[in-house]
This record gives C-alpha cells, sequence and structure tokens, in this order.
C-alpha cells in the first residue's frame, strides 16, 4: 500500500511540475511569436510605405489601392536627374563640358531588392488569405494645409491569429484603454503623422 501511494504521490509530482512549467512557457511563446509576427509584419508595412511614397513623389498623392500601388512598382519609373562633370571643376563649366540629362530609372529595381515579391505587398504575413487594410485620402491640418495621407493597417486578431486568444483580448484591451488602433499601423487618415508607424 505504502508504494501505491509513493507512486501516485510520484506521478502527481510530475503532472504538477509538468502543468506550471507549461503555465509559465504559455505567455513566454506568446510574446515569442507576437514579436516575431510584428517583425515581419512592421517590415511589410514599412515597404508599403516606401511604395506610398514613391507613388506620391510621381502622381502627387497617395492610393488606396493595392493593385493601383504594385502596378506603379512593377511598371512605373522615376525621373532622375544625372550631371555630367562637375560644376567645382571651372575650366570644364566655362567650356560646357557640365551638363544635366534626365533618365528613366525603374521603381521596382531602385526601391526594392532583386527578387523582391511585389504581388505579395498586400497579404498579412502568417494569416493566408489576409490582407492589411488600406487608405488614402487628404487631410486639413490645423493650420488649414491639406495634405495627402495614407494609412496601412492590420489588427491583433488578424496578425495574432491562431495564437492563445486570451492574450491578444489581453493586447486589445490596453490598447484601447491607451486610446490606440489594436494592432500594426502606418499612416493615418486623422492626423499628420509624417507617415510614422505605430511602433515608431
Amino acid at each position: 500500500m505504502k508504494r501505491i501511494v509513493i507512486v501516485i504521490l510520484a506521478a502527481l509530482a510530475v503532472f504538477l511540475g509538468w502543468y506550471l512549467v507549461k503555465s509559465i512557457m504559455r505567455p513566454i511563446n506568446f510574446e515569442d511569436q507576437k514579436k516575431m509576427r510584428y517583425d515581419v509584419a512592421i517590415q511589410s508595412l514599412k515597404d508599403i510605405r516606401t511604395a506610398q511614397l514613391a507613388y506620391k513623389s510621381v502622381y502627387g498623392s497617395f492610393t488606396g489601392s493595392f493593385d493601383t500601388l504594385i502596378n506603379f512598382v512593377k511598371q512605373d519609373s522615376f525621373r532622375v536627374v544625372r550631371q555630367i562633370g562637375s560644376l567645382d571643376d571651372s575650366v570644364a563649366v566655362a567650356q560646357g563640358l557640365v551638363h544635366r540629362d534626365t533618365i528613366k530609372v525603374s521603381v521596382k529595381d531602385s526601391l526594392f531588392r532583386t527578387g523582391y515579391p511585389i504581388d505579395s505587398l498586400a497579404n498579412v504575413p502568417f494569416a493566408p488569405g489576409q490582407k492589411f487594410e488600406l487608405a488614402a485620402g487628404k487631410l486639413q491640418t490645423g493650420s488649414k494645409v491639406v495634405i495627402p495621407v495614407f494609412q496601412a493597417q492590420v489588427s491583433n486578431k488578424v496578425l495574432l491569429n491562431g495564437l492563445e486568444h486570451q492574450y491578444i483580448v489581453n493586447l486589445d484591451d490596453v490598447a484601447k484603454q491607451l486610446n490606440r488602433y489594436p494592432g500594426l499601423r502606418i499612416g493615418s487618415m486623422t492626423e499628420a503623422t509624417n507617415n510614422a508607424g505605430n511602433w515608431e
């Protein structure tokens, strides 16, 4: 009888030890997964910002359409002014050997690495079938200046889908208490943020 009690107590101790370790590791594992997903999504949002700023430099405004933005990056080009000769060389300047030439440079080749999957620009990492929300428009600042703005975002619910639900709810609750967007966002449709991300 004594041996049976010892075996039961030993099994109980092993179970309680396993349960304690699992309980401690759950929030740690969630934070590790969250950080990894946030890091990848933040880079995607920065890439969207890069493409939007390039689009604005050519067309004077942002676009609220990923199809338009992706097509722009794939098909369009910048006009770049190239100087031939040096203005510091007074002899060359006097002889008219210094001049400027305008060339076209591919947007994709100048902004993104070779092989960058531009067709996936709208896709939320780790969330198959989900896309970032994108909007663009104009905003009047406090000094009555009208400026073009854009916003790209993804909620915690979409980005962290598949992870422990309770921790996502806690993140969202904290964001609401701080009057912040519960997820990752770059730019803003309601205030001039200089196209900053809410993590910056």
